[in-house]
């Protein structure tokens, strides 16, 4: 099994060092302003974010006012909607009559491209962090709520008959039955939620009011014609969202190997 992963992991490794390549040579060949090739990038990428001092983790300015602030947004609503997401789909996915009321409802909600409520969220909330954060959450509550709804209905009856012969209380049933029962599908939604928040985070960012973040250093490099550093944040996103998703692969992992185990 070993081998195995390390011959996945070196031949992952071949295609992008392939791809790589192949995306500088093309870039040197074409010569073109709007497409600078990677080497260049990545001097560009250096020079903004990871020049600096070691007492700053070789973190420039730039990076510790912009991509932090990312990264900080991020954490606090992902955090938010998954907490959300998984507290209000138990409740609804619970209970049978609240299920079948609500659930055209949540389908309809679900359905709304999140950047088409820009405009409510501002007038809510107002330019700033506090819209940012809502319109995060918002955005990401829907795959999580759906999917640990639909968790919740799949439970097995004699899993909760079993618990009700055993006299378990409500805390005790839904902490040793319903949500280790619904947690592979809730999983799976909180799965989708993470490369969205990187997503809408982005996009927030690209918004009126906004004062930092890579979004905003993004429209900066775009206003001020340094496609190096536009380019540069673009393959930052992609570094993070591979990065976030690895991690949280291994964290599921870890959580579910009962479940794995068990198939």
């Amino acid at each position: 099994m070993r081998t195995r992963r390390m011959r996945a992991a070196a031949f992952r490794t071949l295609v992008l060092v392939v791809l790589v390549l192949a995306w500088e040579a093309a870039a040197r060949a074409a010569g073109n302003t709007f497409f600078p090739p990677p080497s260049t990038i990545v001097v560009r990428m250096h020079a903004m974010w990871f020049s600096g001092p070691p007492s700053t983790l070789f973190l420039t300015e730039d990076a510790i006012a912009n991509i932090l602030p990312s990264l900080g947004r991020m954490a606090v609503s992902f955090a938010g909607g998954a907490f959300a997401g998984v507290v209000l789909g138990l409740a609804v996915g619970l209970s049978a009559r609240v299920y079948d009321y609500l659930d055209g409802v949540l389908q309809f909600l679900r359905a709304i491209p999140p950047p088409a409520l820009v405009t409510v969220f501002l007038v809510v909330f107002g330019f700033g962090l506090r819209m940012q954060l809502a319109f995060i959450m918002f955005s990401i509550l829907w795959p999580v709520l759906l999917n640990t709804a639909d968790g919740a209905r799949s439970i097995e009856p004699l899993h909760l008959q079993t618990s009700q012969v055993f006299r378990l209380s409500r805390t005790e049933r839904l902490l040793r039955v319903i949500v280790p029962s619904a947690l592979p599908k809730m999983c799976a939604g909180l799965r989708l939620a993470v490369p969205l928040t990187l997503i809408v985070m982005v996009f927030s960012e690209l918004l009126p009011g906004t004062v930092n973040g890579i979004g905003f250093q993004l429209t900066v490099a775009y206003q001020s014609f340094d496609l190096p550093a536009m380019w540069g944040g673009i393959v930052l996103l992609g570094v993070l969202g591979y990065v976030l998703n690895e991690l949280y692969l291994i964290a599921e992992r870890r959580l579910l190997a009962w479940h794995q185990a068990a198939h």
